[in-house]
């Protein structure tokens, strides 16, 4: 026998069942069962250092390595491994005979050479991982002979032998290889070009051993001193090839296509390799495996490479062909390769420290075009790994190339579809046009990256994308930077309008910017969490107007839509107006200035989009923050007065909510909630009429302008409404459409069929009862003239009718939207203002809100709105801790407010808005009994002698504040008995458990 024999094996059996399951756990297919048996089995044998049991564990380890379940063999492979490492006593040859033996591949029968095969490899690879095998020679040599042996079973192992002989190979040490392993692995080496495992065995070699694989042994070896060389291509070709088509499903670089990578630059023939193996070798075959092998080949190669290196690889043909797979794996269900390009260019990134190399990739990736438009995303965030010197050259060559568009340094291409259907276009402006559109959006994009930046580099593109969207030079002068250069084609009206568009966008990020630099003031800033100011805070805004204002005054520039003497008065004023808010900066309310200043600015910037409709916004706000900040005491003004300055300021905000602009809404949400503590009773009903179904009811609608030409109404409904526009009307058009002609047929019943029969009549070609004679020609000619006139007429009616209905539909979208926006104020004011006596004005059209939008219709932009308005009544509003505490002189108004909800409640049919109803009945019991009557001496009102004996001492119990206890209790008993009585109460049993549970007394 050649293992150790087991003398007594009943002796190991007796000890119990515990011993035992740790083999049954280690066979388990769950990881993490056979983990833990493994570390108990260890556990057990250490602190018994009983030799029985140790051989035991070893005979069944052993026999465990070739089971018949794929899950165990792992399982019993690192079991041996673990308890070889943790017992060096035990012999590593003795191990291994003992595996040859249990696993006999010569003796064993045909049917079972499967898993002796399996048992032979899973032998080896415990040896090797318990990291004694590469110590002991004997045992080394024995391992890698019968993994020699183990690769002709490639039908059951495949290839899993010669990986596990390079694994070991690659750790060894140098004199062992030499003294042990390269005399047997003579002929492995030798065939490296007949399969690509050899082929790696002998990269591995090269680069592990390169004392002993010199070029000499090399040449006697396979007959050439390199293996990189002319002679050598074609066959390396068809072995990455090859191995490109094994490992497919990986979805990863083969390992000896890396290392061949590798092995090329060690020998100087790089180039040869690049060029003829891979870009006229490897990507000649068409196919997807060996695309992305290649794709991935270049990826990994970028850290490898030196500057030249890297500009012919970044110009060849390999990058062209991801190019074209990029713009051609726009389908959803295609395997896209981009994100894991961006990957490898990220990882580049953020590894190299070189500058230029940092550069030449950027600008690499950035000049693969698509008729103009680079393939890499405008917003890839893998600029934020660049050194701040390369960041500061690549924005350099962006603003450089927007300036004068140079294709000669792109390589640009086009899709066979685009060369078919662009045959008339002028394809020169139209690269540029593209060409200009992604680098803006790359330039904004830098600002919103978190790349570590300066402030100085934030303007500059600021300034760029402010001047190329509003402004142009008329000739070149050195007093505006932006104007040093003339662009090489000028930018046309598009170019402009994409630009401003993008400026925009900036303009937001710029608002939300976190303040930079390391100064003490800086961090103070981040510490306070406020943004949208430089280090010194200043808004970035400010600084833009400031920009501005100097380009309106420069002879040598001219904007793009140039200011009336009006509008030239009204950005003088506004400028005049922001200069007084910043003297009152430190004087008065610093946010509720720095809020006004932000709006005043954002409409001065907005005077060079839309000039004219901006006019009305800007007047009105320039007064109404005069009056806002103005000393004059306050009169006490008569309801027909003009409205005071908080009103007309909602006003400006409603209106200003209605944009599609995010910057616009977020800067209007952001003063509102400055001016709340102004709001007067007259200005939240502004807001309130908003909401409030019964009022959109009685006006048509006091918010959405029913005059808005259709392109205001398209463009906001692009903007905010195309989800909701869709789910909205999915379900509803069909049953519309069907309902909608079913009544047109009814119209057609008795208006058309007359008109047809007067027609008819006219042309004498109703049917005649005595006469045969037909029409002649001319009249019937007559007689179909008419009725075709009468049908196109018809027709016409009935496409007016349905662009009515869809034109109605849209403006319902829009008011919809319009009310979801608004919500946020009444959010903002419950939040910032709850302990204002207003926000019992709230309540009632929240209410009304939440019952009308339950008994119509369910579209998703409804649900929206009530699921919106319902939060906000809950938590904003009935759950908040914070509540008025000056309610004394409206104590009758409150009780008569919860006699009122109560009754409704109870009135109700529909349970869930009952629910609503009572829930607001206890916010005002909350808000009565939290608060003090100034009657403190008057003791708390006594209760009736029938109560005081159902509740006796319930005054002492809690104090009831200014609630009324006798009124109250009388309402929520009559609702009590109305829940008892009535069987279809849509009042509830928790709806009272709430009462008594919140309001024992």
């Amino acid at each position: 026998q050649g293992g150790p024999v087991v003398a007594d094996p009943r002796g190991v059996l007796r000890q119990g069942r515990a011993f035992l399951d740790f083999f049954w756990d280690i066979a388990k297919p769950e990881q993490e069962v056979r983990l833990a048996a493994t570390e108990n089995l260890l556990r057990h044998l250490r602190e018994g250092r009983k030799d029985d049991e140790l051989k035991y564990t070893l005979k069944r380890l052993v026999e465990g390595l070739g089971a018949t379940r794929e899950a165990a063999r792992p399982g019993f492979s690192l079991a041996l491994a673990q308890v070889l490492q943790a017992f060096e006593e035990i012999p590593m040859c003795s191990v291994l005979e003992q595996i040859k033996e249990k696993h006999n591949l010569e003796k064993v029968k045909k049917k079972l050479v499967r898993n002796a095969a399996f048992g032979n490899f899973f032998g080896v690879m415990a040896l090797f991982q318990s990291g004694r095998l590469v110590k002991d020679r004997k045992a080394l040599l024995e391992s890698v002979q019968l993994l020699q042996q183990l690769a002709h079973h490639q039908a059951h192992l495949r290839d899993l032998p010669r990986k596990t002989l390079i694994d070991i190979t690659s750790e060894v040490p140098e004199t062992v290889f030499e003294e042990v392993l390269f005399g047997i692995l003579q002929s492995d080496l030798a065939s490296a070009f007949t399969s690509p495992e050899n082929l790696h065995l002998l990269l591995v070699g090269i680069q592990k051993f390169p004392g002993v694989l010199k070029p000499k042994n090399l040449k006697k070896l396979f007959g050439s001193p390199t293996v990189v060389n002319e002679q050598n291509i074609p066959r390396l070709v068809e072995l990455l090839q090859s191995a490109a088509k094994s490992e497919k499903k990986d979805k990863k670089l083969p390992n000896v296509v890396f290392d061949l990578l590798q092995v090329s630059l060690k020998e100087d023939a790089f180039e040869l390799f690049w060029k003829e193996g891979v870009e006229n070798g490897l990507l000649k075959e068409k196919s997807g495996p060996v695309s992305y092998m290649c794709y991935r080949l270049l990826g990994s190669a970028l850290p490898l490479l030196s500057l030249d290196q890297l500009q012919m690889v970044l110009k060849g043909k390999v990058m062209q062909h991801y190019g074209e797979h990029v713009v051609t794996t726009q389908l959803p269900d295609r395997f896209k390769f981009a994100p894991e390009m961006e990957g490898y260019i990220d990882e580049f990134l953020n590894s190299c420290d070189d500058v230029e190399r940092q550069l030449a990739v950027m600008i690499g990736f950035s000049t693969l075009t698509n008729q103009g438009y680079p393939v890499l995303s405008s917003s890839s965030r893998v600029v934020r790994h660049l050194q701040p010197v390369a960041l500061q050259k690549y924005i350099g060559w962006l603003k450089d190339m927007f300036l004068r568009p140079d294709f000669d340094c792109c390589l640009d291409f086009s899709s066979n579809r685009q060369k078919q259907t662009q045959e008339n276009l002028n394809i020169a402006q139209h690269k540029i046009a593209r060409l200009r559109k992604w680098i803006i959006h790359r330039l904004a994009n830098i600002i919103e990256s978190s790349v570590k930046k300066e402030e100085s580099l934030v303007m500059d593109i600021s300034r760029f994308c402010f001047f190329h969207a509003f402004f142009e030079a008329k000739k070149k002068t050195s007093q505006i930077r932006e104007a040093n250069v003339l662009p090489s084609e000028p930018l046309d009206e598009q170019a402009h309008s994409v630009t401003e568009n993008y400026f925009f966008g900036l303009l937001q990020t710029l608002n939300t910017l976190t303040v930079l630099g390391e100064t003490a003031k800086a961090a103070a800033l981040r510490e306070k969490h406020i943004h949208g100011v430089t280090a010194d805070g200043k808004l970035w805004i400010f600084l833009l107007v400031e920009y501005a204002n100097k380009l309106l005054s420069c002879e040598h520039v001219k904007a793009v839509k140039p200011f009336t003497k009006g509008q030239r008065d009204a950005w003088e004023r506004t400028l005049q107006s922001v200069k007084n808010l910043q003297k009152k900066e430190n004087k008065s309310d610093s946010a509720k200035v720095v809020a006004f200043q932000q709006l005043l600015l954002l409409m001065a910037i907005h005077l060079f989009k839309n000039p004219s409709e901006t006019m009305d916004v800007l007047s009105d706000l320039l007064n109404c923050t005069e009056r806002a900040f103005s000393k004059e005491p306050k009169k006490k003004k008569a309801d027909n007065a003009e409205p005071g300055w908080v009103e007309v300021m909602v006003e400006i905000l409603l209106s200003l909510l209605a944009q599609p602009s995010l910057l616009i809404r977020r800067i209007s949400k952001s003063v509102f909630v400055r001016i709340c503590p102004n709001l007067t009773k007259r200005g939240l009903q502004l807001i309130l009429d908003v909401v409030d179904p019964y009022q959109e009811q009685n006006e048509e609608s006091a918010v959405v302008v029913m005059e808005e030409s259709d392109k205001k109404i398209k463009s906001a409904q692009d903007m905010d409404e195309e989800g909701s526009e869709d789910s909205s009307d999915e379900g509803n058009t069909e049953e519309e459409d069907d309902s909608g002609d079913e009544e047109k047929n009814e119209e057609v019943d008795d208006d058309f069929r007359s008109q047809l029969m007067n027609v008819l009549q006219a042309g004498n070609a109703l049917v005649r009862d005595e006469s045969d004679e037909e029409l002649d020609d001319e009249a019937m000619m007559a007689l179909d003239k008419n009725i075709s006139a009468l049908f196109a007429e018809q027709q016409k009616r009935i496409q007016a009718k349905k662009d009515e209905k869809d034109r109605m539909r849209k403006e319902k979208i829009l008011r919809r939207d319009f009310k979801i926006k608004v919500l946020d104020l009444i959010e903002a004011f419950l939040t910032k203002q709850s302990e204002n006596p207003l926000v019992f004005d709230i309540i009632e059209p929240l209410l009304r809100v939440i019952e009308q939008c339950m008994s119509s219709d369910s579209d998703k932009q409804e649900v929206d709105f009530l699921q919106k308005t319902a939060n906000i009544f809950k938590n904003s509003l009935c759950r908040t801790k914070q509540y008025c505490k000056r309610v004394d002189a409206l104590q009758e108004d409150l009780h008569a407010f919860v006699e009122r909800l109560v009754k409704k409640a109870c009135k109700h049919t529909d349970s869930s808005v009952a629910l609503y109803y009572f829930s607001a009945s206890l916010y005002l019991l909350k808000v009565l009994r939290g608060n003090t009557s100034n009657k403190s001496s008057t003791p708390p009102t006594p209760l009736p002698e029938k109560q005081s004996n159902t509740i006796p001492q319930a005054c002492q119990l809690l104090s009831t504040g200014c609630l009324d206890m006798e009124r109250v209790t009388v309402i929520y008993q009559q609702a009590l008995t109305q829940f008892l009585t009535k069987r279809n109460s849509a009042l509830t049993s928790s709806m009272f458990h709430d009462l008594f549970r919140r309001f024992p007394v």
